[in-house]
Order: C-alpha cells, then sequence, then structure tokens
C-alpha cells in the first residue's frame, strides 16, 4: 500500500497560534492570509491547556469560535492533537509522565517533548484529552485533517525513565520468551554481563567510558521505534472513530529511533515534512552546523526531502521555513536573501510535495522562538515574505497541474534502520554512511542525475526495486538475508547494485557472524573481504578504476575474488598496494559491484559514468552545476524544474521548445536563470 497525499491542484497553508493573539485579530489574519494564497491553517499542536485547563474539566469553545470562523472565512484546518506538551497539572501531580537524563534525573517541565511514551497514567491522559478533542471536533466542516503530536523524537530520541525500563523489560520478555535466549542473543557473556532476572535489566544508563552492551542498546533502539509507533496508533485509532470521510491523518517531521514505514502502516495516511534550509546558513555557537551542509549548502535539504519522499512519494510540507531562525540559546540564522523563500518552497515542490505549508504567519512575541521569523513580523506590517507568498500564490496556481506527478529517478540510495541505529554507537561503520550518502548526493546533483532514497524496510519487494537502474547499497553492515536475496533477484533481471565497505559483517542483533564479510552479499559480488584497516581522514589512498586514481576514504578493505573480478586495485603507499579494492560480477542480465572504502564523490561520479546515468537529460538540456534538475512526471508529460541557488544569474540552454510554467513564457535556445531563481519547464 502506497501511503501519499492526494491533491487535485498545488496547496498552500500556514502554522498558526490562535492562542498567541487576541482575539479580535483573528478575522483580519484569516482575511491576510486568503489574500496572499493561504487555504489551509494548521492550528493546536501546544495548546492542551486550552481544551483542559485542569484535569478532567474540558471546555472547547476558545477552538470552536476558531474553527466557526474558518468556515466562514472559506479556510480549511489542519487539526493537532496536543500531546508534544502536557499541561504543568498533568506533569506536576503525574512525575512518572516524565521522561529523564540518563542518569535518572527527571526532565522537568517548560520545554516540550518532555514526557516519556510509556507511562500508564501518560498514556491514559493522553488517549482522554485526544478521544475528548476528535470526539467534539471531528464533524466540524472547517476540518481537513490531523496532525498527531508535533515532531515527535525532535528534542530526544533516547528514553530513560523507570517506565521505560519497565516497558523494555516487557519488549524483551515477549521478543526473547527466556533470559537464556535473551543473554545468547545479545552476547551477555561479555565481560560478565549474563542476566539471571528481568530485573536486572534496564534502558541504557551511564557507564565508564560511555560504552554500554552495543546490542542491548540497538534493540532498545527498536523497542523505543515500536513504542512510538504505537503511541501514534493508539490516537489514530480514536481519531478514526470521529474523522468525516476523506480527512486525513499525518504527522509532521522525520526524526530519529522511528521506522517510518511502520508508522505510516500502523497510524498515518501519509508523512508530512518540516523543511528548514536555512541550518544551511548557521551562524555558529550552539547548535551551529552550516559546515556539515559543505559547498552545496541549502541544496543539501533535497537529501533530506528524498528521505520523506522514501516514506510519501508525493508528501506535504506542515513547516516551510519563512524567515530567519534560531531560538534564544541556539540555532542562530541570518535572515533569508530576498528570493530564498520562494526558492525553498518550490525545492520541496520539485522533491514531491503538493502542500507546503509556511512556518509560521507571524512571528510570535513571547517564549524561546521570538527568533524564528514568521511570513509577518511582531508588528503586524506587510514583509517582504509576504510579497513573496503573493508570487508563489500565482505561480502555484499556474502550475497546479503538478499535483499528484512524481519525482522520476533512476538511482536510489539505499538505507536500513537497523544499521542506522547500530552506527550511532559504532565508530567504525556508522560514520561511514553520512560520508558516502553525502557524496553519491553530491554526485547526483552535479550530474543532473534525480536521486532517490530506498528505505531496505521488511516488506521490500521487487517491485520497489524495479523503476531503478542503479541501487547503491553505501554500508548496510546488517544486511538481511531476504535483501540479499531480493537484491540477487533485481540483478540477474538486468538490475546493477553497488556496494560499499563493512556490508553485511553483523547479524540482525549486531553480532559478528563466523563468516566472510559481506556475509550474505559475497556471492552477489563474487569475492570477499580478507582485511581492513582505518584510515585517517586526510589520507591519500586511492585504487586504480577505469585508467584513473580515485579515492577511497576513510575504511579500506582489501579483497578477495572468488568467481568475480578486480574491477579496481589499491594504489597507496599502504601494505596492500596494488591488491584488489574493487570487485564486480556479472550475474544474469545484470552486475554487481563492492567497493571496499567509503565514497568518494570522485568515486560515485565514476561510477555513475560508467554506468551511463551522468547528465540523463542532456538531450533537452545543458545545465551548469550549481542549477538543480528536478524532473517530475506524470503520464506522458515531465516538468524539469530548474532551481538556482546562488546569488548570480546562471545562463543555461534549452533544445527544443518547452514552456515555463510559471510565466507561460516559451523557454528554447540560450536562456538564464535569475538569481535564487525557479523554473517549471514543461
Amino acid at each position: 500500500m502506497e501511503y501519499s497525499i492526494h491533491l487535485d491542484r498545488l496547496t498552500l497553508g500556514v502554522c498558526y497560534y490562535p492562542e498567541h493573539w487576541p482575539e479580535s485579530l483573528w478575522e483580519q489574519d484569516l482575511d491576510r492570509m486568503l489574500e496572499a494564497g493561504i487555504s489551509v491553517c494548521r492550528i493546536g499542536e501546544f495548546a492542551w491547556s486550552k481544551f483542559e485547563r485542569t484535569e478532567g474539566a474540558f471546555d472547547f469553545s476558545f477552538f470552536q469560535r476558531f474553527l466557526d470562523l474558518a468556515q466562514r472565512k472559506g479556510m480549511k484546518v489542519i487539526f493537532c492533537t496536543p500531546t508534544a506538551t502536557p499541561p504543568a497539572w498533568l506533569t506536576e501531580k503525574y512525575p512518572e509522565t516524565l521522561n529523564a537524563f540518563p542518569d535518572g534525573t527527571l526532565v522537568r517541565h517548560g520545554m516540550r517533548c518532555h514526557c516519556n511514551h510509556t507511562s500508564p497514567v501518560f498514556l491514559k491522559l493522553c488517549a482522554r484529552v485526544v478521544e475528548e478533542i476528535a470526539g467534539h471536533y471531528g464533524s466540524h466542516p472547517a476540518i481537513i485533517g490531523w496532525q498527531i503530536d508535533n515532531e515527535i523524537n525532535c528534542e530526544t530520541n533516547m528514553f530513560y525513565s523507570e517506565a521505560d525500563s519497565v516497558a523494555f523489560r516487557a519488549y524483551l520478555k515477549d521478543k526473547f520468551g527466556t533470559l537464556e535466549a535473551l543473554n545468547q542473543a545479545m552476547g551477555t557473556v561479555f565481560w560478565n554481563q549474563e542476566y539471571t532476572d528481568w530485573e536486572e535489566i534496564f534502558v541504557a544508563r551511564p557507564t565508564l567510558a560511555n560504552s554500554p552492551n552495543p546490542h542491548l542498546l540497538l534493540e532498545q533502539k527498536k523497542f523505543i521505534s515500536e513504542n512510538s509507533v504505537a503511541f501514534f496508533k493508539m490516537q489514530a485509532d480514536i481519531i478514526k472513530k470521529y474523522r468525516k470521510p476523506g480527512d486525513f491523518i499525518t504527522t509532521n517531521g522525520v526524526f530519529g529511533h522511528i521506522d517510518y514505514q511502520d508508522l505510516n502502516r500502523w497510524a498515518l495516511d501519509f508523512i508530512t515534512y518540516d523543511s528548514y534550509p536555512n541550518f544551511a546558513y548557521s551562524l555558529g555557537g550552539a547548535n551551529g552546523n552550516a559546515s556539515a551542509f559543505g559547498r552545496l549548502r541549502d541544496r543539501v535539504s533535497g537529501l533530506s526531502l528524498a528521505r520523506v519522499r522514501s516514506i510519501s512519494p508525493n508528501f506535504g510540507i506542515m513547516e516551510q521555513q519563512s524567515g530567519g531562525g534560531g531560538w534564544q540559546t541556539r540555532m542562530p540564522q541570518p535572515a533569508p536573501r530576498p528570493g530564498q523563500m520562494r526558492l525553498w518552497a518550490w525545492q520541496s515542490i520539485a522533491h514531491g510535495a503538493d502542500f507546503v505549508s509556511f512556518f509560521r504567519w507571524r512571528t510570535c512575541n513571547v517564549g524561546m522562538e521570538i527568533y524564528w521569523n514568521g511570513i509577518l513580523p511582531w508588528d503586524n506590517r506587510d514583509s517582504r515574505q509576504l510579497e513573496e507568498l503573493r508570487v508563489l500564490r500565482d505561480e502555484t496556481a499556474r502550475a497546479a497541474e503538478l499535483a499528484g506527478s512524481r519525482y522520476a529517478a533512476k538511482v536510489a540510495v539505499c538505507y536500513h534502520y537497523p544499521t542506522q541505529w547500530d552506527g550511532e554507537g559504532d565508530i567504525f561503520h556508522g560514520p561511514l554512511e553520512g560520508v558516502s550518502v553525502m557524496n553519491w548526493f553530491a554526485a547526483c546533483q552535479v550530474a543532473h542525475t534525480p536521486m532517490d532514497l530506498l528505505c531496505l524496510g521488511e516488506d521490500l519487494g521487487l517491485e520497489a526495486l524495479a523503476p531503478y537502474d542503479l541501487l547503491v547499497l553505501p554500508h548496510i553492515a546488517l544486511l538481511p538475508e531476504k535483501t540479499a536475496g531480493l537484491l540477487k533477484e533485481y540483478v540477474e533481471r538486468g538490475g546493477r547494485v553497488i556496494f560499499g565497505a563493512r556490508t553485511g559483517f553483523k547479524d540482525e542483533f549486531g553480532r559478528c557472524p563466523m563468516r566472510p564479510t559481506p556475509g550474505p552479499a559475497a556471492e552477489l559480488v563474487g569475492g570477499t573481504v580478507r582485511e581492513y584497516t582505518l584510515v585517517p581522514e586526510d589520507s591519500r589512498t586511492a585504487v586504480v578504476l577505469f585508467g584513473r586514481s580515485v579515492p577511497m576514504p576513510r575504511l579500506n578493505e582489501i579483497l578477495e575474488p572468488e568467481d568475480g573480478e578486480a574491477l579496481g586495485r589499491w594504489y597507496t603507499r599502504e601494505f596492500y598496494d596494488g591488491q584488489p579494492g574493487v570487485l564486480r560480477k556479472r550475474t544474469g542480465k545484470g552486475e554487481a559491484i563492492y567497493v571496499g572504502a567509503a565514497f568518494s564523490e570522485e568515486m560515485a561520479s565514476a561510477l555513475l559514468s560508467y554506468a551511463g546515468l551522468e547528465e540523463p537529460y542532456a538531450q533537452w538540456l545543458d545545465l551548469p552545476q550549481d542549477i538543480e534538475l528536478a524532473v517530475r512526471k506524470k503520464g506522458d508529460r515531465a516538468y524539469h524544474i530548474l532551481l538556482n541557488y546562488t546569488d548570480a544569474p546562471r545562463p543555461f540552454t534549452c533544445h527544443g521548445p518547452m514552456t515555463d510554467l510559471l510565466t507561460g513564457l516559451p523557454c528554447e535556445g540560450e536562456a538564464e536563470l535569475p538569481p535564487y531563481g525557479v523554473m517549471v519547464l514543461a
């Protein structure tokens, strides 16, 4: 089953907080939103006390008045459950509902996401408030959908309360049955960690050198995912009793220790995302992370959008950045330059969003987020962001037919939740994925090769692989036997698979079986790993591949061909100079390649070229590297979306007559994309 948003036109929305503003402003705000092209607003995600100011005393009049006004004005509403910010009366009376730090100290009221999702008291109170809200508002004609919670696992994706330990023990009992089976699976014989009573088991606690049992830690993350999904399913099941036919259920954001395929399956109709490309320009200080984005800067948000697309092929943006960002304590960012807000909205649409909702209508004038700028400033005057919104209003109307079209890619880079979670605590394979995925993304971007991300989930079938000419599995350390078998069938039918170092060297619990690496992929690649070594980040180790030297960073493996061939050999001053570093084996109509290192951008580019997947749209468009090309298709119609992330005009050539849907003007021959410009050519 597919989990996508279904709209007949591109739709704009905004996050609105009626509780932050005088009621006398509501009507004026809605009028201004509608004039600027906003037809949907999201409300209520942090407003539990507006429904239940004291325990058990419910009052629905506040949001009833807003919903009735929205209905009169023609504004549609996404209504939220408020479980991300439980009220002070709840956490003070029931401190067992609070999350804790690893040492057991409770996380206190005053922020958000401060509760655990295992406390029976918290779950009961959440169920009750959702039942009351959905039961009262579910039939309201202004409501078109529901958002559960807000950015679950955003502020933390680890939970250390006593309730979590109790629930974790129950999860382990259900999964393993006996302590003997648990001890065997978790390798507790090492360092004398055997358990003789279930009460001896806790969620991860402080240890010397911060080095807990890695297998039990991986299991804890699987438990967190399962429990988060159950928390959402509980709320979704309640909402489904009261929602009108056609009203959707979603949530916002993609964060750690949640299997989003499972979340869709059990609770959601589709996912929405919160896109903040301006993190690429963070100014340092607390949580300043601009360096992580490299030379591509805000273009890297496309990689996050690709992950969202792997969950819901057509999705929504619940929070699209509209202004400069930052809390009073962290995340300082500059104001977007003129044109960037519009560019970032089109970046989201280019990657599969059919609904874009901006954060927020007006900048809040109290609290921690007074620097997260909205469409309007505190003083409520018109802004350049409002002008850009009006431009988007007109453009999305002209390009309304894009809704329902699909991002078109022939390359997919694969990911695997258990491997990612295991890698967070394993410095030998965990850091490789971020390096390699970013370099594949960069190589595809500059080659104008649209790229997907693909989740290697338990229900993955051959039909999900068939659309791609190339699959890249950078470092799937916990590669399941079932997935390896599926990849073999894909290759036999003509597909090409590229593996990276550390593939298949662990089992489902993160243990290292007594078998050669790459484990279940060894037959497919025609060889094994004989030896490996970490290398410094500035290492110049390389292989000779396709007649040239190609960098091989981070970790190097010495490979041993069996019925495969050595496609590349090490070129290095190290002891393994001249030995195989890249293997290839042809099977059926396709082939598999194994690269014994992390992927450099040069390696990814070389393999794209080898596969004939560089510049796949060159017959229509000749583009410079700093223009992104995204392609969406609907039936036989292709939409070529060009995005200029630079502050200078960029020339390009259009081979053959096309029309820019945003202006209605023809495009053929030499052309120019303005600074922060966008074109949709069809």
